[in-house]
């Protein structure tokens, strides 16, 4: 397997993306730059993140940063995400006795738009899968159609620098189980990674949690209950990810982008489906409704190596 080249952007997905994505589709609309720290990602890096130029952000104005302007999420957002929350206590797949040495895999199918040299692309679907290390001692690895296997090195370690806000299990399951305390914890924990608005910032590690780990029940529940009390938080009645499931999406726009993130839920069963970041705005060449990064999660499991499948 094939170490990530330096140049390469820092672990992480589609946060990173989609502001490097923003800033090459508006090169030619000049505006003020704001500074920020990016948001670090511990894990998850994909193709499409590292094709896409490495700029200066320069990002929309955004508010104040403390969500002010976001109103409470509505009473029918409440009821959806507490039924996602007991669906999560209460149907969620038992994966037995997870071992340190052990690694979570994940497959997805996955779409991305790309923005170089002037140019719009949205990548075909295509498939990604990963194994991430349980207890984030041992590499893992990552495999994607059109390019070579390569290894998810160790770099975030317990109790080092990006380890609060680690999908590995062993981190997870240590979460809150209430929650009061899971949303003291991406309170307090998001702003320090991230130089977004809080409650976005919020949003986005809720995001990184629920698509890149195996949680625990009761931490699952308690994550789609705070999120409910996220400011911003919307809930869309259709929508579909990128494998033509359709569903019901938790939702958020993005104050310092012109683009909402969606989260997509099975309407029945409440399962989670995948992950969208849609246009908001006209800009550029890229019109209000363009879906900007599409992820459909199909499996997650745990299994004993690295590019072993289930």
């Amino acid at each position: 397997m094939n170490q990530l080249p330096e140049q390469d952007l820092p672990p992480g997905r589609h946060q990173l993306l989609k502001e490097h994505l923003m800033t090459e589709i508006r090169r030619t609309e000049p505006l003020p730059e704001r500074k920020r720290k990016p948001w670090l990602r511990p894990v998850l890096v994909t193709t499409a993140v590292a094709t896409v130029a490495a700029v200066t952000l320069v990002l929309l104005p955004a508010d104040d940063g403390t969500g002010a302007n976001a109103r409470p999420p509505s009473r029918a957002t409440v009821a959806l995400l507490e039924d996602i929350a007991l669906a999560a206590e209460h149907e969620q797949p038992s994966y037995g006795k997870v071992r340190d040495d052990q690694f979570v895999y994940l497959d997805s199918q996955v779409s991305n738009a790309e923005a170089a040299d002037g140019e719009f692309t949205v990548r075909p679907l295509h498939r990604l899968e990963m194994w991430m290390s349980v207890d984030g001692l041992h590499t893992g690895m990552g495999r994607e159609a059109g390019r070579e296997d390569w290894d998810l090195p160790t770099d975030v370690k317990p109790g080092g620098e990006g380890w609060e806000i680690s999908p590995a299990y062993n981190h997870v399951k240590t979460l809150p189980t209430d929650a009061d305390g899971m949303y003291r914890y991406l309170y307090e924990t998001a702003p320090k990674y991230s130089g977004q608005e809080r409650y976005q910032a919020m949003f986005v590690l809720a995001a990184d949690l629920l698509r890149q780990s195996i949680m625990p029940a009761e931490q699952s529940a308690a994550l789609f209950r705070a999120v409910a009390r996220i400011p911003g938080v919307t809930m869309i009645e259709n929508a579909t990810d990128a494998a033509g499931r359709h569903g019901v999406a938790i939702a958020r726009k993005d104050p310092d982008n012109p683009s909402r993130d969606e989260w997509i839920f099975d309407k029945e069963t409440h399962e989670f489906l995948g992950e969208r970041s849609v246009a908001t705005d006209d800009i550029a060449d890229v019109e209000e409704g363009t879906v900007i990064s599409d992820t459909a999660v199909l499996r997650r499991a745990v299994v004993d190596r690295a590019g072993q499948r289930p």
